[in-house]
This record gives structure tokens, C-alpha cells and sequence, in this order.
């Protein structure tokens, strides 16, 4: 795994890679490893890489997380029982507060496996619903989601809140809580218009988006880059696996390809 700075920031960290993977906990490692996973999900490990994404943003047995938008509940399924045996809390935080049948059923199956996951809505500013408590999380997660808020997805009005939900993800942490972010990375020397319905966006544009709103910029991993992307396909990323949006034509082609090219950023929210 390689991780690096971006050399423009002032504080920066620089972590080795080794040192990284070497965090990944033998609690995490098991929570990833547990029998309750699909074996969908477990298969999408390769292109994923859970354990190294988890141990870089820094997420403790311990601590209160909220997971924006987890969709149908990839990383839930290692984060809540992750936490439930630490002792931690999970937040799930999805538009009014909507989620689906299925992860909810699977989470409130088994507390003992999966503790209690609460729920409240997000983006709340601009969605409506229940946000999250201020001040209430460690770290705060969003797993290729940004896009969807520049892209407008879900407004009536369909026009970019990525600012707003930044600003709301920086209210619901707690001072020194930090801000992981994952998503398709658009090149930066793509036009900026791709952004607006590739599902493809700027390292660029996530860290101003996340400055604006107040963090500060802790460092980058390469983690989850895959070099085979070039993220200038016709339908956007839905082209790759596992969307395949051009059905069977080429599917050898993008299989052989992968999962799309992504930027695994960390961010925290000052001390002040």
C-alpha cells in the first residue's frame, strides 16, 4: 500500500504503507474475517481493501463512528460488530433518515453481533430529518458519496449541497474527530464538467469542499487506486464492475479492469 501528502498542505503526515497495515487490528481483522459477512460483499474485498482503509482513517474498537449514506451496507457489516465488541457506537446516517429493508433486518437480528446501530438522517440541512447530535462523533466515514452530493442526488432542485454536507459532517464530530473520505477519483486534468454526472471527482474539489467547511487535511493513501482506470468511460464509472452499465459488451474488458480508480483521504476537525 502506498500512502503519501499532499506537499502543498502544511502538516501533512507521511505514513509508510507497512506501518499502516500493521494497525489493522486483530479485532478489526476478525470483524472483516466473520462468518456473518456475504459472500458478495467478501468478494469485493479485493478491490476494496478494507482493513487498510479502516486502519488509516484511525477507527478505534472504541469510538462513536458515523458511516453517511452506507447504501446497502458494505462496511456496515464490519464496522457494527467492529464496534459492538469494543464498545463503540454506530450511527448510521442516510437521506430522512431512509434505509434499506434488508441491512436494517440484518442489524437488528443480532444486537449481540452487531450492537445497537442507531439512525438519523443526513444530509438534514438540506433533506430534512433528524442529524446527528453536534459534537457526538470520533470519525465520521463516507464511502463514494461525494459525488453524489455535487451531482445534487436526491434534491428537488438536483444542485450541488457537497458544501453543506461537509459543514454538517464537521458539526456532528467531535473537536480532534476525524473525517474519512473515500471516492472515484476524476483526474485533475479532466474538465471540471465531468464532475457533474461521471460519478467521477477531484481530490482537488473534495479537500476545498472540506476545507471550506472547516478541516484541516491530515494525508492521502493510494490503497485504493487502481491505475487500469482511466475514468473517462462514456457512462461513467457505472461502466466497471459492479455496475456494468454497457451490460455484456466489453465485460471481459472492464472485469479485467476492475473497481474504479479511488482516493482514500483523511481529514480532522481542529482543536480549538
Amino acid at each position: 500500500m502506498r500512502i503519501f501528502s499532499i506537499a502543498a498542505t502544511a502538516g501533512a503526515v507521511l505514513i509508510a504503507g507497512s506501518a499502516v497495515a500493521q494497525n489493522a487490528s486483530p479485532m478489526l481483522q476478525a470483524a472483516i474475517a466473520a462468518p456473518t459477512r456475504t459472500d458478495a460483499n467478501r468478494a469485493r474485498d479485493v478491490y476494496r481493501h478494507p482493513a487498510q482503509t479502516l486502519a488509516f482513517f484511525g477507527i478505534k474498537p472504541s469510538d462513536t463512528v458515523v458511516e453517511i449514506w452506507p447504501g446497502g451496507g458494505w462496511y456496515t457489516e464490519i464496522l457494527a460488530p467492529y464496534l459492538a465488541q469494543g464498545g463503540g457506537q454506530l450511527i448510521l446516517a442516510n437521506p430522512k433518515g431512509n434505509f434499506g429493508k434488508a441491512i436494517s433486518a440484518k442489524l437488528d437480528s443480532d444486537p449481540a453481533v452487531y450492537g445497537k446501530v442507531e439512525r438519523a438522517a443526513f444530509p438534514a440541512s438540506v433533506l430534512g430529518g433528524t442529524a446527528v447530535a453536534p459534537g457526538t462523533a470520533d470519525v465520521v466515514v463516507t464511502f463514494r458519496n461525494v459525488h453524489n452530493w455535487r451531482e445534487g442526488e436526491m434534491a428537488p432542485d438536483k444542485q450541488d449541497y457537497s458544501l453543506a454536507a461537509f459543514k454538517e459532517m464537521y458539526a456532528m464530530l467531535k473537536p480532534g474527530g476525524v473525517l474519512g473520505v473515500e471516492d472515484h477519483r476524476l483526474p485533475e486534468k479532466a474538465a471540471i464538467s465531468r464532475e457533474n454526472d461521471s460519478g467521477y471527482i477531484k481530490v482537488s474539489t473534495v479537500r476545498r469542499l472540506a476545507e471550506q467547511a472547516g478541516f484541516k487535511f491530515v494525508g492521502a493513501s493510494e490503497v485504493n487506486a487502481n491505475p487500469k482506470d482511466t475514468a473517462d468511460w462514456e457512462k461513467g464509472v457505472w461502466t466497471l464492475p459492479p455496475t456494468y452499465a454497457n451490460g455484456d459488451v466489453d465485460r471481459a474488458k472492464y472485469q479485467a479492469i476492475g473497481e474504479s480508480d479511488r482516493m482514500t483521504l483523511k481529514f480532522v476537525k481542529p482543536v480549538r
